[in-house]
Parts: structure tokens; sequence; C-alpha cells
């Protein structure tokens, strides 16, 4: 079984019940920078801030050649300036497109993690972030 298959449907079901039935584009953009957030500090003891920074940008760049629009400049250098850039061009998007770029996006996150960790480390690592999110109200009273 493919890491795609391993984590792709857990990725789909994680937005899509924290997004809700019909989300806006600004819902769609707050749920997938929540769950990046929490991979991003799963993450982070194991690979390093820098790691997790270098993966995230590779995935935003292959995802970018099906979505345009996410394409950024290299001179985000600053990881906050990146998730805050990528928060606006998601809020511009239809809601379907959003959470299909969303989709895309953990997804070859977690494909590139995959190749450098393997599927089981992958998978323990990131466990916590598919069962354990908060409810999209928490997420939204958080700053």
């Amino acid at each position: 079984m493919s890491a795609d298959n391993l984590h792709g449907k857990a990725m789909r079901r994680t937005l899509a019940q924290h997004a809700g039935s019909a989300p806006d584009a600004g819902t769609v953009a707050k749920v997938v920078l929540g769950i990046w957030n929490s991979m991003a500090e799963q993450l982070s003891p194991v690979i390093g801030v820098m790691g997790v920074d270098v993966l995230f940008r590779r995935a935003l760049k292959l995802t970018a050649k099906a979505f345009p629009w996410l394409a950024i400049a290299e001179d985000h250098g600053n990881s906050t300036a990146l998730l805050e850039s990528l928060k606006a061009r998601f809020e511009t998007q239809d809601a379907a497109v959003a959470t299909e770029a969303g989709n895309a996006l953990l997804g070859i996150f977690t494909d590139l993690l995959t190749s450098l960790l393997g599927v089981p480390l992958t998978e323990r690592l990131l466990r916590p972030v598919w069962q354990s999110l908060p409810p999209e109200s928490d997420q939204e009273t958080s700053p």
C-alpha cells in the first residue's frame, strides 16, 4: 500500500471533517494551515525545524505545478510570512479548488516525508495529527 493510500484518506477525511459540509475558502485555509501546524509540531523534534521547512517548500513548489496560484517568490525567507501569504492565496480561491489544493499540498508533503523516513515512521509520527486535531471551533479561537 502506498503512502498516498495510507495517509491520503486520513488527510481528506480530516480536512473534510474540520472544514464542515459547505466550507468557504477562508475556512479551508484555516483548516489546511491548522493541519500543517500540527504536522510541523510532530515532525520538528525528529527532522528539525529547517528539515520541515525545506520539505514544505519543496512540496509547495511541486503542488504549484498543478495549482499555479500557489507559486511563491523565493524571497519568503520567514516561515511565518510564507504561511500568511499561503493563507491569503487559499482565501482567494473557490472552496472546492482550495480543498483540492490543500489535499494535494499535504499529500505531496507526506509523500516527500515518507521517501525520507519510510512508511512506518511517517505513519507513527503523523498518526496523532489525524487522530487528535482540535475541532474547527477551537482552531478559530486560537491565536
